[in-house]
């Protein structure tokens, strides 16, 4: 059975005095598996803070490679070293921003699984892709692009993210949610056999309290992977307690 999972993504924002409430959020003995991905110079304190609780620690970002001449990246390695369980790779801000390819995504949740990390690899279409012809073919491209060979239940997590809808307050209607979720555990069984119907697969994309119980309720909606809406306990909380009930 599938564990369910609540992942925050803070992106580029946090400060010391918001790790406070890391130790409030809670999911219960049997709950889902609860994630925070701070900016890396809060790693170690979010570790610290956390310690104990039901919350993991996670990175935003990791290099394909385990050291080198590459100023400003962070190694998986170093991830680990600094307390996460997992690292986000492949959001779709950093393939804007940066300009990552599936390719580099893929090396980059190689390296996550050789340093014993999960990886959460991020997918998703732009509006105009939704609007095409071919929109889950495109998701199927980079799903199958940028999953390593090797990947298993344990070390990989996929995030379905509609990039129209991260953080614009717009989310897919349900019919689109569950038709691509299904598609991708489809695509996860036809590659990886029983590794794929076990790996979890995440919504993401303007989740709140208040949509997401309805967006729990889909058979291949695993969890969620939350921008904004995780930044403050009183927010994320009922978003884990809606994953719990589901």
């Amino acid at each position: 059975m599938r564990r369910k999972l609540a992942a925050g993504n803070w992106k580029m924002n946090g400060t010391p005095e918001m790790l406070a409430e890391l130790s409030t959020l809670s999911s219960g003995d049997s709950g889902p598996q609860i994630i925070i991905c701070p900016p890396a110079p809060l790693l170690t304190r979010a570790a610290d803070v956390t310690l104990g609780s039901r919350v993991e620690i996670g990175g935003q970002d990791c290099h394909a490679n385990a050291s080198g001449a590459h100023t400003g990246d962070i190694a998986a390695t170093m991830l680990k070293d600094a307390g996460a369980t997992s690292v986000i790779v492949g959001h779709s801000e950093r393939r804007a921003d940066h300009a990552e390819t599936d390719a580099q995504v893929r090396a980059k949740a190689e390296a996550a699984c050789r340093a014993g990390l999960t990886a959460i690899i991020c997918i998703g279409e732009s509006e105009e892709e939704r609007l095409g012809p071919d929109c889950l073919g495109i998701i199927a491209g980079q799903l199958d692009g940028s999953t390593p060979d090797t990947a298993t239940a344990d070390t990989t997590v996929i995030a379905y993210e509609p990039i129209w809808a991260i953080g614009t307050g717009r989310v897919p209607t349900m019919e689109q949610i569950i038709e691509t979720h299904d598609m991708i555990r489809a695509n996860l069984i036809t590659r990886f056999g029983d590794q794929g119907a076990q790996m979890r697969i995440l919504y993401g994309g303007s989740v709140k309290p208040a949509n997401a119980a309805d967006i729990f309720k889909a058979e291949n909606v695993d969890g969620a992977l939350v921008g904004g809406a995780s930044l403050k306990a009183s927010d994320f909380q009922p978003i884990i307690d809606a994953l719990a009930a589901s």
